[in-house]
């Protein structure tokens, strides 16, 4: 198939690119540079001609939502209308969605959370009318090489190890994360796309399926770096304490499974991509 992803440049649509290429798709990288979500016409001209879409593109930082809503729901929502609107009939969709939707209830009460409910709702009912097959992926926090967002858990303790910095935890650090293996996720979007048969729409949460305390990352980047992270507590964060994936209904209905999500593997990895980093910036 000839899949364009949109989002390309960013840490996991980097990897959903190698490895789309790796299963044998003819894959087009979309960036801010190619194409403008916010723009429909240059949407539609960028995805001219293509089978299938892995929409990646979007505000993904729930402070930058709450500072900018506006433009958050004009990326998120509008940004994937657009996408919907240039693909032919026919096509498959894959959207990179969030674990903090859940099947049931309301969906979180910040800009990002709701702006995505809102995408994954339209892509739904587009695909309900038959036009295309798609499948909304409820990503945990993907983690591994190539993540250099410190305002993530474990860059930013990475880059306190590396540099003998203080990392600072909020409350003590009993927060439970779901860790998924950057490549565990790419590959997620491949498998999404071979099932998003036209006229068919699911949302399948994606994560290991093994949950973490951040008190447990702290640890686990001592052994693997051999650098022990100072560490400074302050007031629990408004944040969920707990965020768990079942990976069962990826497994059964995608075929995928977390091969390389073991957290001192993610550790291992994102840490010798930072290494090499530093010693060629």
């Amino acid at each position: 198939m000839r899949v364009a992803v949109t989002g390309a440049g960013g840490f996991v649509g980097r990897a959903v690119v190698a490895a789309l290429a790796a299963a044998g798709h003819s894959v087009m990288a979309v960036t801010r540079r190619t194409a403008d979500l916010r723009h429909p016409a240059d949407v539609a001209a960028t995805l001219a001609g293509v089978d299938a879409v892995c929409h990646l593109a979007a505000v993904v930082r729930v402070r930058d939502s709450r500072a900018d809503p506006l433009g958050t729901w004009r990326t998120n929502v509008g940004g994937t209308l657009a996408v919907l609107d240039a693909l032919p009939p026919g096509a498959r969709l894959v959207l990179a969605s969030t674990a903090a939707l859940a099947d049931s209830g309301p969906p979180p009460v910040h800009p990002y959370g709701a702006s995505k409910h809102a995408a994954e709702v339209a892509v739904r009912d587009v695909a309900a009318s038959g036009a295309l097959g798609a499948v909304s992926l409820r990503l945990a926090n993907v983690a591994g090489p190539g993540d250099a967002d410190r305002t993530r858990l474990l860059p930013a303790i990475l880059a306190a190890a590396a540099g003998g910095e203080e990392f600072v935890v909020n409350g003590d650090g009993s927060a439970v994360r779901d860790l998924v293996h950057v490549a565990d996720a790419a590959d997620a979007f491949v498998a999404a796309l071979a099932v998003a048969e036209p006229g068919s729409f699911r949302a399948v949460p994606v994560g290991s399926g093994r949950p973490v305390a951040v008190r447990e990352v702290l640890e686990a980047v001592a052994r693997v770096s051999g650098h022990r992270v100072p560490v400074r507590h302050r007031e629990a964060a408004d944040e969920p304490p707990a965020v768990t994936i079942d990976p069962a209904r990826a497994r059964d209905e995608l075929g995928w499974t977390a091969r390389h999500s073991a957290l001192d593997r993610i550790v291992r990895d994102a840490w010798t991509a930072t290494v090499a980093c530093d010693r060629h910036p």
